[in-house]
Formats: structure tokens, C-alpha cells, sequence
């Protein structure tokens, strides 16, 4: 892949000041970005119209009206889009000093993709699974673009997912893209999230004991599956949870 286009794909990174863990979004063979655009761009997991227009410094209202019948709130992995950039915008090589991407905020989401944790505390071991019914429909990993994906669980309508462990809930609420949110604290900075739920059952500061009933599981529009979403994380980074989970 040229330097060159690599850069224009990252117009936000400054390629003299590179930092470990940082992201980099690098483009398919179906992306194009010429230098005075629009780009050629394809959708990935968890894009919004307003993440792009960030990425590439540009406003969400031009990619709209580039793209006239594509609705911002359908969008599909693998859709091609074409980005207009901002008069104002700075050219894509110029490499402004703050990075930004393209993923919109949530639970799960940092600007790395942290490779699962070799070393687990004493406390890590052996805990429940979060269901009682399920089976894994998605397990931990990257995915074929290198992004690192959560444990995702189907169940069945009524199911509540229940605390892996004791615990403090530190947040309980809803995110975007993610539904109801239930965010558990355990020892030796563990972290458990359980999201897509539809309803919750606990509040921030409630302590938890293992087993305790945390939210109900909702219906995905997409799948019509009920899904649970299933994250372990140790001081923030994301660990596989079958090294954990009996």
C-alpha cells in the first residue's frame, strides 16, 4: 500500500508522532481517495455519518447529500458511501496534530485493540457463565478487518443475564449502539459488561453477589435473536472470557 495512501485515509494522524496502541484506519481495495475527494468510502462496524465526517473533517449534512437515499440510521457493513470533503478542511496529507477515528463511543470501545491479557489475578477463575440458557454466536476476537470483537451470547426471550461474580455495579444505563448497559467492578480491577439489554435490573452502587439477576436480555432488529453482549476486562483491556468463565 503506498505511504501516500495511507495518509490520506488518516488525515487526523501525524505520521512523525505515532503512539503505541494508537489506530490507524487503514483502506480496502474497494476505498478511494483521491486528493481533492470525495473518497470512496466503506462502512465498517459501529460507523455514523458524524464519526466519518470527524474522521475525515468534514460535516455529516455533506455525506448526507452525497448520498442521496442512503439513510444514516440503515447503514450496512460493507456499503459503499462517497465522503465530500469540507471546503475548510485541511488536504487529507496534511496531518493535523489530534488523532481521531471513526468508531462512535461505548462501553466496550477504546482507540486500541488490546490483545487479551496472559496473566489473570487468583479471582479469575472458574466463575458462571452469565446465562443460564445460551449458546455463543460470537466469540472473542478479531474479526476479518483486525478489529477485536466481545463475546456475543443468544438466549431466549425472558433471560437475565446474572453477575460472574461479587461485585459493585458502576453503571447502569443505556449506550449507544449497545442498549441497556450494566458495567460490574470486581477484585484485582476486573470489569464485567453486559450489554444489549432491554431492561435493567440493578442501579450504580448496588453491590452484587454472583448470580444476582443484573438486566433482561432484548431482541435484536436485525436478527430477531436475543443477544447478550459479554465483555471481561482487566484495568480496561479486553481478555477473553473462556480463559475465565467454567
Amino acid at each position: 500500500m503506498p505511504l501516500e495512501r495511507l495518509e490520506r485515509f488518516n488525515p487526523g494522524v501525524d505520521p512523525r508522532r505515532l503512539a503505541v496502541g494508537q489506530r490507524l484506519l487503514i483502506p480496502t481495495q474497494q476505498e478511494r481517495a483521491p486528493s481533492g475527494g470525495p473518497y470512496r468510502y466503506q462502512i465498517r462496524p459501529g460507523d455514523t455519518f458524524s464519526g466519518v465526517a470527524r474522521h475525515f473533517g468534514t460535516t455529516s449534512g455533506r455525506i448526507q447529500s452525497a448520498n442521496q437515499g442512503t439513510s444514516p440510521t440503515a447503514l450496512r457493513v460493507g456499503q459503499i458511501i462517497s465522503v465530500p470533503l469540507s471546503s475548510t478542511a485541511r488536504p487529507p496529507s496534511s496531518s493535523p496534530s489530534r488523532p481521531t477515528n471513526t468508531r462512535s463511543s461505548s462501553a466496550s470501545t477504546s482507540t486500541s485493540a488490546p490483545t487479551p491479557s496472559a496473566s489473570l489475578p487468583a479471582s479469575a477463575r472458574r466463575w458462571p457463565w452469565p446465562l443460564e440458557d445460551y449458546r455463543v454466536v460470537r466469540r472473542f476476537g478479531a474479526d476479518s478487518r483486525g478489529t477485536l470483537q466481545p463475546m456475543l451470547l443468544a438466549t431466549q426471550a425472558g433471560a437475565r443475564a446474572k453477575a460472574v461474580a461479587p461485585g459493585e455495579v458502576r453503571f447502569a444505563d443505556s449506550m449507544r449502539q449497545l442498549g441497556d448497559v450494566v458495567i460490574v467492578h470486581h477484585a484485582d480491577n476486573l470489569q464485567t459488561v453486559y450489554a444489549l439489554c432491554e431492561q435493567i435490573l440493578v442501579r450504580v452502587g448496588d453491590q452484587v453477589s454472583t448470580g444476582d439477576e443484573l438486566c433482561e436480555v432484548g431482541q435484536s432488529n436485525a436478527t430477531q435473536r436475543y443477544d447478550l453482549l459479554f465483555d471481561l476486562r482487566q484495568g480496561g483491556k479486553p481478555i477473553d472470557p473462556r480463559q475465565v468463565l467454567r
